[in-house]
């Protein structure tokens, strides 16, 4: 399987720098306030969420054609929340929100698929407890 390659570049102090994100071929700007306000650029948590979404979504359909059903739409929400603790920030919660049509199914077993493809997405499991390496390098 192929490995996703992510990079980001950042200058200054936190309050005043500035970095950019950028994969594939896309790059956002990111800061201070796009993090921690309601600033222009974008922030890890959004990316983040955008993943999820995605994965989530991805998976629920996944679930639902093993299960004999298949959706002819679904749109997914993640909303990730980064609070303030005692000892610096934290993702404390992801609120996944999803709306799908799906011919055939009842809502009982569509919230069991539901939640089972919660379960099972691959960043939803990255999320419980990957293991996280580093190679960090001092460069003059």
């Amino acid at each position: 399987m192929p490995i996703r390659i992510a990079e980001a570049e950042w200058q200054g102090r936190l309050r005043d720098g500035a970095g950019t994100i950028h994969f594939d071929a896309y790059q956002w700007p990111y800061s201070f306030t796009s993090r921690f306000a309601e600033g222009d650029g974008t922030n890890p948590e959004a990316l983040l969420a955008a993943a999820h979404a995605g994965c989530f979504t991805m998976a629920l359909s996944a679930a639902l054609e093993k299960a004999g059903f298949i959706a002819e739409h679904i749109h997914s929400k993640a909303s990730v929340h980064l609070d303030k603790q005692d000892d610096g920030f934290a993702i404390t919660e992801i609120n996944l929100e999803c709306d799908a049509r799906v011919p055939g199914i009842t809502n009982a077993l569509f919230l069991q698929i539901a939640n089972e493809a919660k379960a099972d997405c691959p960043i939803s499991r990255a999320l419980a407890a990957p293991t996280i390496t580093l190679d960090a390098r001092l460069i003059e």
